[in-house]
């Protein structure tokens, strides 16, 4: 990498955005390509002064909260958005820091849990820990949210697919409701004293954008789980779930258990996992 890469990555950012993608007439005829200093710097609300020395390689040590808003006034994807933090992590040396003590707690399931989960086949269930990551689950599960993108990548979070993964909007139709409910969650861990939770947050807040970012500023909300949930699935199109929550207090991990909310949902989850018609039976009609 070169000594200024991400002060380049910025440049070609800024180059690459028209004036009409973030609202600006596209005034007289430019010079450069795409946004003046000026013009992004007045979008995303920093100094001219400031995003200069970023481009340019004098500083070093920008903020979470500026790399944030830089990336929404650019109207940066996931991935670039993933590729800023890292370029920013690599040239201040905080990457050297990202050491097991700042990892998120509880990346493993104990084997009992995992023998538990093994009881509720065919049922669709997962073991997360405080931050949403899925530590383990069922093939019911995988077969009822893996189509829908939920467990891509290495270290699959429910939190991050939805407030990062553009899919999760689809698939949730009540996806306001579940991303509230996700924040308040997180918001109450912080609040516990969880030295890892504000470091979570301050990342997704990056990755994610306002979308998440203004969720966790706005006032505090209770931390529920819904009872139900709606998913729309490739295949079998919308579902009703009921969901139950099992906490494992020793640890800070928690099982989340589906069930079909109505007989349609009941004969697709039966369908999904290849069981005799009726081996899911619904809770709820209606």
């Amino acid at each position: 990498m070169s000594d200024n890469e991400l002060g380049a990555f910025l440049r070609a950012r800024r180059e690459a955005v028209k004036p009409a993608d973030v609202g600006l007439p596209d005034g007289p005829r430019r010079r450069t390509p795409g946004l003046r200093r000026s013009e992004l710097a007045t979008v995303a609300g920093v100094s001219v002064e400031y995003l200069t020395r970023l481009e340019q390689g004098r500083d070093r040590n920008p903020s979470m909260q500026v790399l944030g808003n830089l990336a929404d006034a650019l109207r940066m994807t996931p991935d670039e958005r993933n590729h800023l933090r890292n370029l920013s992590k690599t040239l201040n040396g905080s990457a050297a820091l990202c050491t097991s003590a700042n990892r998120p707690p509880g990346r493993t399931a104990r084997p009992t849990v995992r023998a538990l989960l093994d009881r509720f086949e065919p049922a669709p269930a997962v073991l997360l820990n405080r931050l949403g990551d899925v530590l383990a689950r069922t093939s019911g599960y995988e077969r009822l949210f893996g189509p829908v993108g939920l467990l891509d990548g290495d270290r699959p979070n429910v939190i991050s697919y939805t407030f990062t993964d553009p899919r999760a909007k689809a698939a949730f139709p009540e996806w306001d409701r579940i991303a509230d409910e996700h924040v308040a969650a997180l918001k109450l861990e912080a609040a516990n004293d969880d030295v890892h939770t504000p470091h979570f947050i301050s990342e997704l807040s990056f990755m994610a954008g306002k979308e998440f970012a203004e969720r966790v500023a706005g006032p505090p909300a209770p931390a529920t789980v819904a009872r139900r949930l709606r998913l729309r699935h490739p295949q079998e199109g919308e579902l009703r779930l009921a969901c139950e929550v099992l906490d494992l207090f020793d640890d800070g991990q928690r099982i989340l258990a589906y069930l079909p909310g109505d007989t349609a949902t009941s004969a697709a989850l039966d369908r999904l996992t290849g069981r005799l018609p009726g081996a899911l039976r619904a809770v709820h009609d209606g």
